[in-house]
């Protein structure tokens, strides 16, 4: 069986077949919770690593900011000041 592969793949190059085989398989046992739990992992590992980043570039910023400032990169600029009443263009 033939499967094309989508262009994000390209972290597999240097796994075998058979192991991504085997990756693959214990993918689709896995329950659907325990699938949104990693998600949800994920998520919040690379929002703090983007607040990580804020810490460098704003080192003076106490957290409410670095949380304010990471959210900010995520929506809109009138979502920020109506949930948060945090304008981001008045704290470039």
């Amino acid at each position: 069986m033939s499967r094309e592969l989508h262009a994000d793949v390209d972290f597999v190059r240097d796994t075998s077949a058979e192991a991504l085989s085997f990756f693959y398989e214990i993918q689709r046992k896995r329950p659907v919770g325990q699938k949104l739990v990693d998600v949800f992992d994920l998520s919040e590992g690379l929002f703090e690593s983007v607040k990580a980043g804020i810490r460098l570039r704003y080192p003076e910023a106490d957290e409410r900011e670095v949380f304010l400032r990471a959210v900010a990169s995520r929506v809109t600029r009138e979502l920020m000041i109506r949930a948060y009443g945090w304008d981001p263009a008045l704290h470039e």
